[in-house]
């Protein structure tokens, strides 16, 4: 049995020119330039000042004539192109009326330059290196290929034999048998860095160690620790390890501290990560005997404008005194790509406004902390309060906080760190968790290691000096700062 219901809803649409602003907004200062040079490839009609040369003689149309002012055509008066104003796409010879105020007090020249990668080898490239150098069939050699390119970025070789035998007959065509494979990986688990295509934890710290000098006493124990007792380890449960050992608590630090000197991520040690890439901040904060000045980096404030020559082709085409098919499609082209790239530098300027105004009230609502950069002068900061005063949405103040950095005397922030929840008191005033997180941070960092502080104490030295948080909160916070529990942090 059909049904029919009426039902109204509500919907957003957005246009095209705020779903650019929005895609702008998210675009931190590094990707700006390439997002930029993007546009201006698609689009002929925008142009960068810091690339175009402004003393290039205004190119001229032979056909058409500068006076002959009859260009009416009664056939087109109805037209679309009626509508088009010339003037919203005329601007003058100074464009620099949105860029330049901000190079004023911006970063610069020497200051936008980025600091360079440091260029090294992978440490794939360096196995392979050390292969080169082994006589081998070329039968162990493309095993030893095979191992190498399957050893994940950890340093791991986390795939079975099996598979990697398989792998060899399907890709290679080269039929292996187990013990080969298992020989050429041993061949490369003594290459460096040491640890290397190890199949789990206790393989890599065995590898290690036995590389050590085994008549060593102290490296003999290590051994038998990761092989029989690594749980234990891990656990810290040392009183356990003395008894199985039989040592004493110093002799066992030794132990534990020749343990703690390898690497379980071998991988890491000659790798060039993704995580080190320049980090470029949106804004700068400079302290001027008291008073806070903020600036928005030069980089956000490029120098673009529309396109005389496409201004000029529009004109002509607009004026012409037969309009054809032909004739119209080039003027909506023209005009299609005139309103792109207004919609662009447009997107640019409220994207570049919106920064300075999110960032501004950031600062005014945290203006001791950016004073002193004392994290317990932290106000609680949700989205909705800088949103309700600069009036914008709270997606939107999202947007800004979550992608952008603001360089102060103190060090570089994500704009999101200077937000928190609040916290009440004992007397009923509101602080920052981020405050709590500190005294946490400090008590930890303080407590005897032999004897560290668990949850519950923390809970009660937090309650004495006034905060009244549960010992839940206390782990989640904890946990928060990536601090391990308390029998984790024992030391001998």
């Amino acid at each position: 049995m059909l049904k029919q219901n009426l039902q109204q809803k509500l919907l957003q649409k957005l246009s095209p020119q705020q779903i650019q602003f929005i895609k702008l907004l998210q675009v931190p200062t590094v990707a700006l330039d390439t997002r930029i040079k993007e546009e201006l490839e698609e689009n002929p009609a925008l142009e960068d000042l810091s690339l175009a040369n402004l003393n290039e003689p205004v190119e001229q149309y032979p056909d058409k004539d500068p006076d002959d002012s009859n260009y009416e055509n009664e056939e087109s008066s109805g037209d679309d192109m009626d509508e088009f104003n010339i003037d919203d796409y005329l601007q003058d010879d100074n464009l620099n009326d949105y860029g330049s105020k901000y190079d004023q007090n911006g970063d610069d020249e020497e200051d936008r330059k980025e600091i360079p990668i440091a260029v090294q080898s992978t440490f794939y490239e360096s196995l392979q290196q050390q292969l080169d150098l082994v006589p081998l069939s070329d039968k162990d050699f493309h095993i030893g290929q095979q191992i190498i390119g399957s050893i994940d970025e950890d340093g791991y070789l986390r795939r079975p034999i099996t598979s990697l035998i398989d792998d060899l007959a399907f890709s290679q065509n080269v039929f292996a048998e187990e013990p080969e494979v298992e020989e050429m990986l041993k061949l490369i688990q003594s290459f460096e860095p040491a640890g290397i295509g190890a199949r789990d934890l206790k393989e890599c710290l065995l590898i290690q160690l036995r590389k050590k000098d085994i008549n060593n006493p102290l490296i003999v124990k290590a051994i038998r620790i990761v092989e029989n007792y690594l749980d234990e380890f891990t656990r810290k449960h040392y009183d356990k390890l003395e008894k199985v050992l039989n040592v004493s608590p110093e002799e066992l630090k030794e132990i534990v501290n020749e343990i703690l000197k390898l690497n379980p991520k071998p991988g890491d040690s000659n790798e060039v990560s993704t995580k080190h890439l320049q980090i470029i901040p949106d804004f700068h904060i400079s302290n001027n005997s008291g008073t806070l000045v903020l600036t928005l980096n030069a980089q956000n404030a490029p120098e673009l404008r529309v396109s005389r020559s496409y201004q000029e082709m529009f004109e002509h085409y607009d004026k012409a005194s037969q309009k054809d098919k032909k004739l119209k499609e080039a003027v909506q082209f023209v005009k299609q790509k005139l309103d792109s790239a207004k919609w662009f530098i447009d997107a640019i300027k409220q994207r570049q406004q919106t920064l300075l105004k999110t960032m501004n009230a950031i600062m005014h609502y945290q203006y001791d902390y950016f004073l002193t950069g004392d994290e317990r002068n932290l106000r609680p900061m949700i989205l909705k309060d800088i949103a309700d005063k600069i009036g914008m949405d709270i997606s939107t103040v999202s947007r800004v906080a979550n992608s952008k950095y603001v360089q102060t005397e103190f060090g570089t922030f994500l704009l999101k760190s200077f937000f928190s929840e609040a916290i009440q008191t004992e007397s009923g005033e509101e602080v920052s968790n981020k405050e709590v997180k500190k005294i946490l941070e400090e008590c930890i960092g303080n407590e005897d290691k032999r004897h560290p502080l668990a949850d519950e104490k923390l809970a009660e030295i937090l309650k004495e000096k006034g905060y009244n948080i549960a010992r839940r909160t206390v782990a989640k916070y904890r946990e928060a700062m990536n601090i391990p529990v308390a029998r984790l942090r024992k030391e001998l």
